[in-house]
């Protein structure tokens, strides 16, 4: 029987630095549109599934799945449990395998997502991911794979409220208890970042959107933009990765 994959993306419209940032314009779609558009590129991904939470301001995110994406899933459970709200999305889809992807990364790559869950699905492990030891993706492209077993393990163990709120933090606090696989890239790319945090993030992206939208968004075509580009490294080369909820 084939494994039912389940892209589970968690999304809010909460932000300290950068609110409202999932509907934000990117060549003529939200941020969230991209992230799921290019999601949808992958041939390993059975079904896409947005998590957001249950509060009343983020009930334009279920509208705006249900109105444009027939086929993309909406869950909606606790803003501050991330983990619980991850384990009921993958219950109520009944996933054999689910694929971490946040919403604030409209440069993701179904090519690489799929590396990633190709590695997860030949080595065998609970858990595989990219951003292991050694990162040599850029931040932006973080993705993460483990199966329904593993998620209700750390959904019933994990107490601590980091815990619950950084959603796979347990396993890598507990490196004993699960086996992993950290998936590298050919070239050491970690230093660029390609998040969507806060304005500089957003002019960055807008810019790389600008000139490389549809066809050359890939990893080495945004590599090269910001290679020959000091400037566009120099506009949020300084802001600092915050670790916070979705």
């Amino acid at each position: 029987m084939d494994k039912k994959i389940i892209c589970i993306v968690q999304a809010r419209t909460g932000s300290t630095r950068l609110p409202n940032k999932i509907f934000l314009d990117l060549q003529g779609k939200t941020v969230l549109g991209q992230v799921i558009d290019r999601l949808n590129y992958s041939k390993l991904i059975t079904q896409i599934v947005i998590a957001a939470p249950n509060k009343k301001e983020d009930d334009v995110i279920e509208e705006f799945v249900k109105k444009n994406y027939e086929d993309v899933g909406i869950y909606r459970g606790s803003e501050d449990d991330v983990l619980d709200r991850y384990y009921q999305a993958a219950k109520k889809y009944n996933a054999d395998v689910i694929i971490r992807i946040t919403s604030d990364c409209p440069l993701i790559d179904s090519v690489e997502v799929d590396k990633v869950i190709q590695a997860y699905l030949d080595n065998g492990v609970d858990y595989c991911a990219n951003i292991l030891g050694k990162r040599t993706y850029p931040r932006g492209l973080d993705t993460e794979v483990f199966s329904w077993d593993v998620l209700s393990s750390i959904w019933h163990k994990a107490l601590e409220k980091e815990d619950r709120e950084h959603v796979t933090l347990y396993i890598r606090k507990h490196p004993k208890l699960y086996s992993t696989y950290n998936v590298e890239y050919i070239k050491d790319y970690s230093q660029y970042r390609i998040t969507l945090d806060t304005p500089e993030d957003y002019a960055l992206i807008q810019l790389l959107y600008k000139q490389l939208f549809p066809d050359k968004l890939d990893i080495e075509y945004v590599v090269d933009m910001l290679e020959s580009n000091q400037e566009l490294i120099d506009i949020n080369k300084h802001i600092k990765q915050k670790y916070g909820q979705y």
